[in-house]
């Protein structure tokens, strides 16, 4: 298979491509990471709210930072905002809220439409989470951008697939849609194909690793395996996404300490390497 082409893999081709996150590399500085994602054979990357700031404690300015990812030249496939927004009230909300605005600024700079967030701490009623869902979805589709949210399996409140369902259907806006990561699908009790019960058109965004068969060792998990080396069920989980038509990005985060302490690069290859495996296997024939 082609190191940077889906397409010759039956019933994958709408799959976009894949994406390296950054966690999965995250003690590397992000122009380490950036160079790793292209040398792993990576299709694009995905950025976080941290790596921004991370570059400014090293001097670097915003507008360098978006510089240095153009260099790179590979396709930004989502922009992380700052977490703890959905649970977030009073000054702290302005303050998350700007910060997201700041965010979306950078994705629309770097051609970006996808603004990805994680449910992140705190805990308030649902009804406090679905308004500032609808206004996240709002600063998202004023700067023509589309936000994908994430539950925790280990979260006190959106633990659950279907309580983040639950949400972004009360918030009725229709740039807000789900983030399904195979992690979460398999910790949380949704194995393989068990999102069958999800609409193609709420599906925005697939982030994967495997699972260790092991309980997590953490809060959040950084046991994250490439695919092939715990339970996923790949084969099940990639023919339901091509079934569904899911066509964006499919985006490696495998934070580890393990990853971490080898070169970037080789982890990168690793997991897209892994990747290709999990595609070639699921769609052979």
């Amino acid at each position: 298979m082609s190191p940077a082409d889906l397409n010759d893999v039956p019933l994958s081709a709408n799959f976009r491509g894949l994406a390296l996150h950054t966690w999965t590399v995250d003690t590397t500085p992000l122009d380490g990471a950036l160079a790793a994602a292209k040398a792993g054979g990576f299709d694009a990357v995905e950025l976080r709210w941290v790596d921004f700031v991370r570059a400014k404690e090293r001097g670097l300015s915003n507008e360098a930072v978006l510089d240095l990812v153009r260099a790179n030249g590979l396709p930004v496939s989502a922009m992380g905002v700052e977490y703890g927004w959905i649970f977030s009230s009073g000054p702290e909300r302005e303050r998350l809220f700007n910060s997201f605005r700041q965010a979306c600024e950078n994705a629309v700079a770097l051609k970006c439409r996808m603004m990805m967030s994680a449910i992140g701490p705190g805990t308030a009623t649902p009804e406090e989470a679905v308004a500032n869902i609808v206004h996240a979805g709002e600063i998202a589709a004023s700067h023509g951008l589309r936000l994908t949210l994430e539950y925790q399996f280990q979260h006190p409140v959106v633990r659950t697939l279907d309580i983040l369902r639950d949400l972004i259907a009360r918030a009725g806006r229709p740039n807000v849609g789900l983030l399904l990561d195979a992690y979460h699908l398999q910790r949380g009790g949704r194995p393989g194909a068990g999102f069958a019960d999800v609409p193609e058109d709420e599906i925005f965004y697939v982030q994967f690793s495997d699972v260790p068969d092991a309980p997590p060792a953490s809060a959040p998990p950084v046991d994250r395996l490439p695919p092939g080396k715990g339970v996923v069920r790949w084969t099940e989980l990639l023919r339901l996404l091509a079934e569904k038509n899911y066509q964006g990005w499919l985006s490696y985060e495998a934070p580890n300490p393990a990853h971490w302490a080898k070169p970037a690069a080789e982890t990168a290859k690793e997991g897209a390497d892994a990747a290709r495996r999990a595609l070639a296997a699921a769609f052979k024939g």
